[in-house]
């Protein structure tokens, strides 16, 4: 599975989002600039994020961006979700009738233990955590000895 790349830009969206100050409404072609995103491509991707609850928009002149929840309470199985809909690895988890195996198939529950370890692990971090991940890994290249 490879997310796609709306979603890989959803999250560097949320993350860029998450950085500016509290409330600060960020203008479209500013995010578009920093996150090296067309406008058109930008649209796409925050829709299914305002649809979410994740981020919310302001029209009119000095319209633009915002989170619309704390940074804490967004996580990155929050953002998946919201751009490629529920985890499912496998058809046979999305729809149990779609093969008639599930009863027995040992594939199958590696598939279920998969996509619960993988939907953990998402919800585990906040796009709080990987905005200090990202300043603490800056700092750590500008003071590689520190």
């Amino acid at each position: 599975m490879v997310i796609t790349r709306a979603t890989e830009y959803a999250v560097r969206t949320v993350i860029y989002l998450a950085q500016q100050p509290q409330n600060d409404i960020i203008l479209k072609k500013d995010i578009c600039r920093t996150q090296d995103v067309t406008p058109a491509f930008l649209t796409k991707i925050l829709q299914p994020l305002i649809k979410a609850g994740i981020v919310t928009s302001q029209r009119g002149v000095g319209g633009g961006f915002l989170l619309a929840k704390d940074p804490n309470e967004i996580t990155m199985l929050d953002i998946l979700q919201a751009e490629e809909g529920q985890l499912k690895l496998n058809h046979c988890l999305v729809d149990t009738n779609f093969c008639a195996r599930n009863g027995y198939c040992s594939a199958h529950e590696v598939w279920h233990e998969t996509q619960h370890e993988m939907s953990q692990i998402l919800d585990r971090y906040s796009i709080a955590d990987l905005v200090q991940k990202e300043k603490n890994n800056l700092d750590s290249l500008k003071h590689p000895n520190a």
